[in-house]
């Protein structure tokens, strides 16, 4: 009968028998023939595998049935089974050689650390739970105090605490309006320097606090103020242990040195922020469009320092301790600049603050202390606000106000100077404006000589103006 495949893919019909690999398969028996015995299809001697028992007979294959051709199972080796010749074990097979190579020792290794990691972790629990238990639940923190370390005078720690008792923190209400601001003392008189704008809403009616820095509060009095330089002096009376603030030169100062500013931003008493001067001679106009005190010209220091509204008429600080600058205007992320600090409660600092040297603050305080007004310095000459060219411009005819371009006799006249002349430096700096005009001669005193150049069509001129004093708001 043909063989045929079923779906495992054995041969079906005669059985298939084991043969040695080394000899040719022996011929079929056929049926009924018994493997064992002699003839055909019988395994010889040689043929058999290693061991004591012989080999179980194979399966009569059944005509018409598939049968399955029996796989021989792998060894298995048992240690523990009974020796034979040759050193084999059980079923006759010789035992595996030991593993090749050095003894894998990783796991041993890593298991050697969890366990210490574990054992530790566990003993720490232990330890804690008893140190908790035999304090009561509660514990102590090691601390490192600082209380008798002092700080160096020229640190901002040490320039704030030298600092802090001479500054005043001011609270204005006028008939329309209130606010507060900042201000420092003069000298033991109870004389305070501060900005015109915190105090001039209750210049004419209303009361004017100040707070020290001890919390005493006393009524203050308004000696005299400047809205052109935007500075006052106020007073107190009744105050004992005043300590005045020591001036220092702002002319000295230069771009990048430290400075200290302090005030109450947002009424924030006593505020302490540092950072430098970063530009030195900044033309700076504020206040007007409906400030009855009109127009402010200061000729700034520039800063980083942080300054907020409250922050106005407080000291700048250099290194050494000693009064720079009157804290007066901030550039505000809106746009506006040389905003008064009380102008927009709004505005806050990005780094741009403005300080009136107080070297023209010591001149103003002086006047306004002496005389109760300060003199503003004039070139004698009336200016086109409107010129949009590069300069300052003198009037080519008088104004609305009826005022000449060139005041007859005045120090422009004096010097030569035109109506319709255009003013493009002052002392070697740069004239962009009128205001920066404005500025600049503001800057000095009254009797200093100023070098100007003066376009006038195509040609320059240089010209030396003596300036006159005038007394103004």
């Amino acid at each position: 009968m043909s063989s045929t495949e079923d779906r495992a893919g054995l041969t079906t019909g005669a059985p298939q028998w084991w043969s040695h690999p080394d000899r040719p398969a022996a011929a079929d028996p056929g049926p009924g023939s018994v493997p064992g015995e002699s003839g055909a299809g019988t395994l010889a001697e040689g043929d058999r595998p290693h061991g004591d028992e012989p080999r179980p007979a194979a399966p009569v294959a059944t005509p018409g049935v598939a049968t399955a051709v029996r796989e021989r199972p792998l060894p298995q080796w048992d240690p523990w089974g009974p020796p034979s010749a040759g050193g084999a074990g059980f079923d006759g097979w010789a035992a595996p050689p030991p593993p090749a190579g050095p003894r894998r020792t990783g796991p041993l290794v890593v298991g050697a650390v969890l366990l210490a990691l574990f054992a530790g972790t566990v003993g720490g629990g232990i330890g804690a739970f008893l140190q908790d238990r035999g304090t009561g639940g509660h514990i102590s923190l090691p601390q490192i105090s600082d209380t008798a370390v002092g700080r160096a005078p020229d640190s901002v720690a040490g320039i704030a605490h030298a600092t802090l008792p001479g500054v005043v923190y001011i609270h204005v209400k006028g008939p329309a309006a209130e606010g507060t601001g900042t201000g420092f003392v003069l000298d033991t008189k109870g004389r305070i320097l501060t900005n015109n704008h915190v105090v001039s809403p209750a210049a004419s009616s209303g009361t004017i606090t100040v707070t020290f820095n001890s919390g005493q509060t006393r009524r203050a009095t308004v000696v005299g103020r400047d809205a052109g330089y935007d500075l006052a002096v106020i007073r107190v009376s009744g105050v004992s242990g005043l300590r005045p603030l020591t001036l220092g030169d702002s002319d000295g100062v230069q771009v990048g040195d430290p400075v200290v500013a302090i005030g109450a931003p947002f009424g924030l008493e006593g505020t302490v922020t540092s950072g430098i001067i970063s530009a030195t001679h900044r033309p700076i106009t504020a206040g007007g469009e409906g400030d009855s005190d009109g127009v402010s010209y200061v000729d700034a220091l520039q800063t980083d320092a942080p300054i907020n509204p409250g922050n106005s008429g407080g000291p700048l600080m250099d290194a050494r301790g000693r009064v720079i600058g009157i804290n007066s205007a901030i550039r505000s992320a809106s746009g506006g600049t040389g905003d008064p600090l009380e102008a927009d409660k709004q505005a806050g600092s990005i780094g741009l603050g403005f300080a009136i040297p107080v070297n023209e603050a010591r001149r103003v305080a002086e006047q306004l202390v002496n005389d109760g007004k300060a003199v503003h310095p004039v070139i004698g000459v009336t200016l086109d606000m409107r010129f949009t060219g590069d300069g300052a411009k003198v009037l080519t005819r008088s104004g609305s106000s009826g005022g000449a371009p060139v005041t007859p006799g005045g120090p422009g006249d004096r010097a030569g100077i035109r109506p319709g002349d255009v003013i493009v430096s002052a002392d070697g700096r740069p004239v962009h404006d009128g205001d920066e005009l404005v500025v600049l001669i503001r800057s000095h005193r009254p009797g200093d000589t100023v070098q100007l150049v003066v376009k006038r069509g195509s040609a320059r001129h240089t010209v030396k103006v003596r300036l006159d004093g005038a007394s103004g708001g």
